[in-house]
């Protein structure tokens, strides 16, 4: 109904993956903004078993520096026990229960009474999840939280640490409840993406986990783990360009065999998923940069990298250089290495030799 001359643009901290993929495939332009307000810290993530000790010790933490919390629990028939369990906990926190249900002008006098600090602790539903903006709540409690999804996870961590003060947030689970994979991977994702202004990555994250669903009907979810994120979004690339007119140039393909150990070794990421996924990233990048930052985040997020994988990200660089420099194959046979250009160029070297060194001949 919008006329074709009107110009849209949607702001989102996290994007839904439906909406996100409108960009991703074309459809739509995007722009990040990263810079974060002055004077912020990411916010302390923990994810752990539910425990009565650690909930209190860190009500206690926050309201000794004159802070309040927030207790997530989203359950409406039981959110009354809960703010009796905290009360047993922490006797001394002022505490109020603010919920959907209730009455409009009741909700409101709560919200206000917690506002004005009137209240130490908030037991409360996911009804905090938007809008939000009271700087002096800074510790998060939130039960169940595998029964979010990660959208609304990070939405409802971002009520807490929206002043220079470091912000908390424990996201509990119940062992005795069997949490799904996709529920597991949520919550590994929340507590390793915590920078600030890392909710483009979660999205990217909740894409993988969910799919990117039906582009133009209400369906929320698909398949895209069946094919892989990268395969999905090339081939739904192709399709934009087609439908669009435009000529789909094949990629270029090019052969390295090397005999030389070159992989993820499983003690160093021991998540099978997450090995898929670090190999389908190294097959698509197309810069050295590229393949820099993958080592910065590598060294960040799993430490030292051992040699197996150092010297798959060397064949990583071998096979970016080859590609600019017009390479067709890099083999080697018979003790020797063979190279052979696109013009039909040929030159041997001896093996063993090492993927840089071979890099250096183009």
């Amino acid at each position: 109904k919008f006329k074709k001359t009107m110009d849209v643009m949607t702001l989102t901290a996290t994007p839904i993956p439906r909406t996100l993929y409108f960009s991703l495939a074309g459809v739509r332009r995007f722009s990040l903004i990263a810079t974060p307000p002055v004077d912020r810290s990411p916010i302390r993530t923990y994810v752990l078993p539910f425990s009565e000790k650690i909930a209190a010790e860190a009500i206690r933490r926050e309201l000794d520096r004159g802070g309040q919390v927030y207790c997530v629990h989203n359950y409406v028939e039981t959110i009354a026990g809960m703010a009796s369990k905290i009360k047993k906990l922490v006797p001394e926190a002022r505490i109020a229960v603010g919920h959907g249900q209730m009455k409009e002008k009741e909700l409101e006098r709560t919200m206000l009474d917690f506002f004005e600090r009137k209240f130490d602790v908030l037991v409360c539903t996911a009804i905090i999840e938007s809008g939000l903006d009271l700087p002096n709540v800074n510790t998060l409690l939130i039960d169940r939280a595998d029964c979010f999804g990660l959208s609304s996870l990070y939405q409802i961590r971002g009520r807490v640490g929206r002043s220079s003060a470091r912000a908390y947030a424990y996201l509990f689970y119940h062992p005795a409840r069997r949490m799904t994979d996709q529920a597991v991977e949520r919550l590994k994702a929340i507590q390793e993406f915590t920078a600030l202004g890392s909710g483009y990555k979660l999205a990217m994250r909740d894409l993988e986990i969910r799919g990117a669903g039906n582009l133009f009907g209400a369906e929320q979810s698909g398949h895209i783990y069946a094919v892989g994120f990268d395969l999905y979004c090339e081939l739904l690339e192709e399709a934009v360009r087609e439908i669009k007119g435009g000529k789909i140039v094949p990629p270029r393909e090019m052969e390295i065999d090397l005999k030389v150990e070159a992989s993820i070794p499983p003690s160093y990421v021991s998540d099978e998923r997450q090995r898929i996924a670090l190999y389908r990233r190294m097959n698509l990048i197309a810069d050295h940069a590229g393949i820099e930052d993958l080592v910065r985040e590598l060294n960040d997020r799993f430490g030292n990298i051992p040699p197996p994988l150092k010297t798959l990200l060397d064949i990583v660089h071998l096979r970016v250089a080859a590609l600019a420099a017009g390479v067709k194959s890099v083999r080697e046979e018979k003790g020797r290495i063979r190279i052979e250009w696109l013009s039909g160029k040929i030159k041997e070297i001896d093996a063993p030799a090492r993927p840089s060194a071979i890099r250096a001949l183009f």
